[in-house]
């Protein structure tokens, strides 16, 4: 899930948020976040799933890794 940490970090810079505020949408702990996104720690099904929702609900776009790469995008 290498990827997914670095789309949540990608995500989060699209969005000018701190850990802190990613933390405060997600309800996913700031250590939890720092943790996944140093590559300390790859997240449950759950937390993942939690992170996703809340930044596309913030208006973020996962793009899959299909040959180009996978990487975060807004929502048209």
């Amino acid at each position: 899930m290498k990827n997914f940490a670095s789309q949540v970090r990608a995500a989060r810079g699209l969005l000018n948020l701190t850990q802190q505020d990613l933390a405060d949408l997600s309800r996913v702990s700031l250590r939890t976040i720092v943790q996944l996104e140093r590559g300390d720690k790859e997240p449950s099904t759950s937390i993942a799933q939690a992170l996703k929702l809340s930044l596309e609900a913030a208006g973020i776009e996962f793009i899959p890794e299909n040959g180009g790469g996978a990487g975060v995008r807004w929502r048209k």
